[in-house]
């Protein structure tokens, strides 16, 4: 099979969209069909009132600053990122490379108390940052999840959310640092951003970042068209997974996306990525298939889906390998 891989650079047009905003405070039934509205048109959305405490997020912020600022013979003792670990421009296993360095970590308690110790010269104050913001982020997606469900009518509301309330969620938290482009900014282009992470879809079921006050982030919704995401330090960002499409039998879309440098200033975002138990069986739900309908993509487990992902490069479309053939 053929898996289609991302545009060429040089075909691409950028495109101010005004995103959905979701305002948690608003009635719960409004709420949830406005979510469902973004994440059919975007598979993303952004979110504010959205009831993470500023101080977890500032705690969390200023550790990953401490570790980004350190030498890199510091940092590499983090490393390698295989998956989890400090990497360095290489992004995943299949040779794609990018203006940015990262810490990916486990969100299991035990691993981050275990991990902080190469990290930090205060391994208990960066595992309890780290920790405290995985709680606060994770209560929110299980929200955002049941909201989801229930703008669906789907009875099981907690269908999605369970996946990653589950004590062997395989879940994940990256926090990534994009240096900039220029190194003095003094009467040059302004304009010189790089690439700091490719194009690509989430392959969890979703994704929340909230990154510092430096613009970056930009989503594709049709081929070569890219809309840039104003920053905003106060608010999580959304973006549906490849594991909610495929539930979703396609109805909701996993939103392509990029990060790009900016040329003066740097740019550290973080990531939670909430991912099913690997023996997870992913499947559409029966809600999302029409009477006369077919499922778009056969059952698979999240082991097998991971294990596809790490045999494409990081732009490949990796649900079209698990797509139900209709055509002899």
């Amino acid at each position: 099979m053929v898996v289609p891989s991302p545009t060429p650079l040089g075909t691409e047009k950028v495109r101010a969209v005004d995103l959905p905003v979701i305002d948690l405070y608003g009635q719960r039934s409004e709420v949830s069909k406005l979510i469902v509205k973004a994440c059919d048109k975007y598979g993303f959305f952004k979110v504010i009132n959205h009831g993470v405490p500023n101080h977890i997020v500032a705690k969390l912020e200023e550790e990953a600053l401490g570790f980004f600022a350190k030498t890199m013979p510091e940092k590499q003792k983090a490393g390698p990122a295989n998956p989890f670990g400090y990497g360095c421009k290489t992004i995943g296993f299949k040779g794609d490379m990018g203006e940015i360095e990262y810490l990916t970590l486990n969100t299991n308690p035990l691993f981050i108390a275990e991990r902080s110790k190469s990290i930090s010269d205060d391994p208990l104050k960066f595992s309890c940052a780290v920790s405290g913001y995985i709680e606060a982020v994770k209560g929110l997606a299980c929200e955002l999840l049941d909201l989801m469900a229930e703008g669906l009518l789907v009875p099981d509301t907690t269908v999605f959310s369970r996946m990653i309330r589950d004590v062997d969620s395989d879940s994940v938290i990256r926090l990534n640092h994009y240096p900039p482009s220029q190194v003095d900014c003094k009467d040059r282009d302004t304009s010189d951003s790089k690439i700091g992470i490719g194009e690509h879809s989430d392959p969890q079921i979703l994704t929340l970042l909230r990154s510092n006050d430096v613009g970056g982030l930009e989503i594709s919704l049709e081929d070569g068209v890219w809309i840039p995401v104003p920053p905003d330090p106060n608010s999580f960002y959304v973006n549906v997974g490849d594991m909610l499409q495929a539930m979703t039998n396609g109805r909701f879309v996993s939103v392509r996306h990029r990060a790009m440098t900016n040329s003066c200033k740097s740019r550290m975002s973080m990531g939670y990525f909430g991912g099913p138990p690997l023996q997870t069986r992913i499947t559409a739900l029966p809600e999302m298939i029409t009477p006369n309908g077919l499922s778009l993509y056969r059952p698979f487990t999240w082991a097998e889906y991971k294990k596809a992902a790490y045999s494409l490069r990081l732009g490949d479309s990796r649900l079209e390998l698990f797509r139900t053939c209709t055509e002899d």
